[in-house]
């Protein structure tokens, strides 16, 4: 009969401690180091999504786009000559930070420069609107402090790219006046867009319809 000594005991317990340790690291790389596309949802060949994965790349930086981009494979579709591709935008611990990004590629995934690129945020070109430290309510503060009228409705804030200035934007609209007659509905208001990196006021304008 073999007798286990306290010895035996002490080492096999920091043996178990290691190992559970090595699980716990082993998980949190894993789970920081992006979501693995499956690309069994679609029909539209691999190699297309990889050359079109290399261009959003190419923007927002590998770790970004592994982090926090992924295909919408119900919205990318087959069109002439090529794919009109859709991939969604989203970071987790900014849960406002979420948008589309679309665009249109050949049959090889080279995209077509012809077409609309839209959402792609450029963060190796510009480091610093890729932050996205100003959240709802530290811009809905900016618009107080910056004379955006109150208003006879709740603002509306909205995070959305701006194709005008090529980034993501808060886009905020008070309404001043509304109405709905023989003339049909009728309004006027303001609108103030504000940097989410940089909580910079980009432009304040009267908006109205008629």
């Amino acid at each position: 009969m073999k007798f286990i000594t306290t010895q035996e005991n002490k080492m096999k317990a920091k043996n178990f401690i290691k190992l559970l340790f090595t699980m716990a690291i082993l998980g949190l790389v894993l789970s920081c180091s992006g979501s693995k596309i499956d690309y069994d949802e679609t029909d539209i060949p691999v190699y297309v999504f990889k050359n079109a994965n290399k261009f959003i790349a190419s923007k927002t930086g590998e770790n970004f786009f592994e982090n926090y981009i992924q295909p919408d494979f119900d919205n990318c579709i087959r069109v002439e000559n090529g794919y009109f591709l859709v991939y969604k935008l989203y970071v987790p611990e900014k849960p406002f930070v979420k948008g589309d990004i679309r665009f249109t590629v050949d049959t090889l995934g080279n995209v077509n420069q012809k077409f609309e690129i839209f959402g792609i945020p450029e963060c190796i070109k510009n480091p610093s609107d890729c932050k996205f430290t100003i959240d709802e309510k530290s811009a809905r503060s900016i618009a107080e402090q910056n004379g955006l009228e109150k208003g006879i409705k709740d603002w509306k804030l909205t995070f959305i790219y701006d194709p005008v200035y090529g980034k993501y934007v808060w886009n905020i609209n008070s309404t001043l006046t509304e109405n709905e007659g023989e003339f049909g509905y009728r309004a006027s208001g303001q609108e103030m867009i504000i940097d989410p990196s940089t909580g910079e006021v980009l432009s304040k304008n009267n908006w109205k319809i008629n």
